[in-house]
């Protein structure tokens, strides 16, 4: 999974990267410090991976990962060139879903690009930065298939759809709610890769004290829950700095800290759980000596096409999977011991894979 982290500039973008990949991207109280887009891989947290690697004792427990694309702050007119310009834009293009990072903090210490802090024009602006960018992408399809219409059937229905798109980012409205007609519609769609077409999850950046009421009584957090809303994405509230200073620890101080304020999670695990809720991702383990890992796949996966994420082989030779919920292997101490307690499955090529489920394929090619 690959997200990309966007913003207005002083926002906290660049912290919040830095505290989730560790990567130490610059920050600085100025706009365009991040002058290259910043990529980091972070493990995603998950408890069953350590307990199954211990009962294994496997000599390798590999988690899921996610990448991060940290951009540099965007500001109005970026599209046209003004900033650091769009060539930024073109870096988030290929992510799976955008993370706006938006500011609902007060600090006279630290500038505001527009002067004051409203959460909700922030909003706007950078989804009008994406839209100008959509549009030239548009454009530059549409003079393109123009020409071979008045010949093509294919052409001239992509042109019609083209058209339509345009006139709704005209309208100032998100390409995600396009509704396509039919499934050419859908593949031209797709090809496109419109940044406005990407789902959104909100990272609200509140101060240290909005965290423990999950910003309940900040009036700026509370706006950017109500757009939300509306758009059907996903929101966290973080405090960037105290992140910064979580990824500084090791697991028990960090532990201690959050209790300490009164967290569950850290905004590291708010934003994997909202980024997998966001996307309808889950993840299912293989287990052994060798290796324990996690395996991210869409939900509503059947067993072949989850075993192709493993190897191409293992889903063109498909013939069972032996199939364990891992607190029922956790519980019995043993596959073996699963499987005499009846609570292991054989299953064919229509299982649907469940989150959690230890899967052993068996293949032949």
């Amino acid at each position: 999974m690959k997200l990309g982290i966007v913003g207005l500039p002083n926002v906290g973008k660049s912290t919040l990267f830095n505290s989730l990949t560790k990567a130490g991207a610059e920050s600085a109280n100025y706009p365009f410090c991040t002058i290259d887009p910043n990529i980091g891989v972070v493990a995603v947290p998950d408890e069953r991976l350590k307990l199954l690697g211990d009962m294994y004792h496997s000599k390798k427990v590999t988690p899921a990962v996610i990448e991060f694309v940290d951009i540099a702050g965007l500001v109005k007119g970026a599209s046209k060139g003004e900033g650091l310009g769009n060539q930024f834009l073109s870096n988030i293009r290929e992510v799976d879903a955008i993370v706006h990072v938006v500011r609902c903090f007060e600090d006279s210490n630290v500038v505001h690009v527009d002067g004051s802090v409203d959460p909700l024009r922030d909003i706007e602006t950078i989804n009008l930065e994406l839209i100008f960018s959509d549009l030239e992408i548009l454009e530059r399809r549409i003079a393109k298939v123009a020409k071979g219409a008045r010949m093509d059937k294919t052409q001239a229905k992509e042109l019609g759809m083209l058209e339509r798109i345009k006139e709704r980012l005209e309208d100032g409205k998100l390409a995600i709610g396009f509704e396509t007609q039919d499934e050419d519609e859908e593949a031209f769609f797709k090809m496109l890769n419109l940044l406005t077409a990407k789902p959104v999850i909100y990272a609200a950046n509140a101060g240290e004290d909005d965290l423990a009421d999950d910003g309940v009584n900040n009036s700026g957090v509370q706006k950017v829950r109500e757009y939300a809303k509306e758009t059907n994405s996903e929101v966290f509230v973080i405090c960037a700095q105290i992140e910064e200073e979580i990824s500084e620890l090791d697991e028990e101080e960090k532990q201690m800290f959050l209790d300490d304020l009164g967290l569950k999670e850290s905004g590291l695990e708010k934003l994997i759980r909202a980024s997998y809720s966001l996307l309808g991702l889950m993840s299912f383990l293989t287990a052994g000596e060798d290796e324990t890992r996690a395996w991210t796949i869409k939900k509503g996966t059947k067993a072949p096409q989850a075993a192709g994420k493993i190897h191409t082989d293992f889903e063109r030779g498909f013939i069972k999977a032996e199939v364990v919920n891992y607190k029922d292997l956790l519980e019995q101490g043993s596959l073996a011991a699963a499987r005499e307690k009846g609570l292991v499955g054989m299953e064919g090529k229509e299982y649907v894979v469940q989150d959690g489920d230890v899967i052993l394929f068996r293949f032949n090619v």
